[in-house]
């Protein structure tokens, strides 16, 4: 067994299995065996995690999380309840950024969610599509034009073929995975979830009210296109939205960012946005600027007056991309088809 790796197995009912093979150099993270088994392995060269008490969460997990398991019960219980709020609140309880098994636990949840979007991309329901990523700012409420945006560009890059990644929370992330869920379903019927949700423009002052709009949405149409949201806890007070059919949240942002951007192979779009959104965009120039040929992707900036004047990240994307082989992957367009006609010619 040296060097295999199991992970979250309830092995009860395997002892003379287990017994019978030589488990040196074997690691088993968080998983269940019968009475004697597990002192067995140890004692014979494996190598076990115990699972871990005292934390609201599976480190050890082999998928990635649904919004019906971050928001279990949101229609008849309050968002606090919630998982993905007993987790942040677990995350940001004094002394805990420092305490042993709290950076553990984090650090080994942060590794199988790793391991989870990997297995989800290559063999599972995300895989076989190449990944276009949108980012864009927190602050776009629903009923906007902002937002409306935004769900359409999900929507057409879904109906191009692509698979839709975002940072997983509100604003125009929310919006981009909207549109893509729905990307199966008729002009109409999109046009009625956006008005739809406008009666809660955003997650301020009630997450619940929020959450609950959009589960509504969910459970008129159960069967939307899969999309991809990649949040944190690092910004625990920014929910995740529930538009993304797979969610891969992590608690170290720094991770979190550049998994997000490492996995989008097919471009991304930056929408209107302010500090993440402008952090975003030079991490992936920088990625970019130094990045083989055959490994840069194409930069698209959706909105001249805001990224020329607003926040003038486009005139240093055109200096560092000047006599690179990512000045021909950096564009800066006006609307939503032009990006998409950019990605998808």
């Amino acid at each position: 067994m040296h060097g295999w790796h199991a992970q979250s197995l309830d092995l009860r009912g395997h002892a003379r299995d287990l017994k019978a093979l030589d488990p040196e150099g074997a690691i088993f993270l968080g998983c269940t065996f019968d009475d004697g088994v597990e002192e067995s392995l140890r004692r014979r060269g494996a190598l076990i995690f115990p699972k871990l008490h005292n934390v609201p969460f599976n480190p050890y997990r082999s998928g990635v999380y649904t919004a019906g398991e971050l928001y279990s019960d949101i229609s008849s219980t309050e968002y606090e309840s919630t998982l993905d709020a007993r987790v942040y609140q677990w995350s940001i309880l004094p002394g805990r950024r420092g305490s042993l098994d709290a950076t553990l636990a984090a650090a080994l949840h942060d590794h199988a969610i790793g391991d989870a979007l990997d297995e989800l991309l290559e063999h599972g329901a995300l895989s076989g599509t190449r990944v276009v990523g949108v980012m864009g700012g927190h602050a776009a409420q629903r009923g906007t034009k902002e937002f409306a945006d935004a769900a359409h560009l999900g929507r057409l890059l879904a109906q191009a073929g692509f698979t839709v990644a975002t940072g997983g929370g509100p604003g125009a992330m929310e919006a981009a995975n909207l549109g893509a869920y729905l990307s199966g379903v008729p002009d109409a019927d999109s046009t009625a979830a956006l008005e739809a949700l406008a009666a809660v423009p955003g997650f301020r002052p009630s997450v619940t009210a929020w959450a609950r709009q959009a589960a509504a949405v969910v459970e008129r149409y159960p069967d939307g296109t899969p999309t991809l949201g990649i949040p944190t806890w690092f910004y625990g007070h920014e929910p995740p939205n529930l538009f993304a059919t797979h969610i891969a949240k992590y608690f170290a942002n720094a991770i979190r960012e550049a998994i997000l951007l490492e996995l989008c192979d097919g471009g991304i779009v930056f929408l209107p946005g302010a500090a993440g959104t402008v952090q975003e965009i030079f991490q992936d120039a920088c990625e970019n600027y130094y990045g083989a040929p055959e490994t840069i992707t194409s930069m698209v900036l959706v909105g001249r007056e805001h990224w020329e004047r607003t926040f003038p990240a486009w005139p240093m994307v055109q200096s560092l991309a000047a006599g690179k082989p990512m000045a021909e992957k950096i564009f800066l367009v006006d609307t939503v088809e032009e990006a998409l006609a950019v990605l998808a010619p």
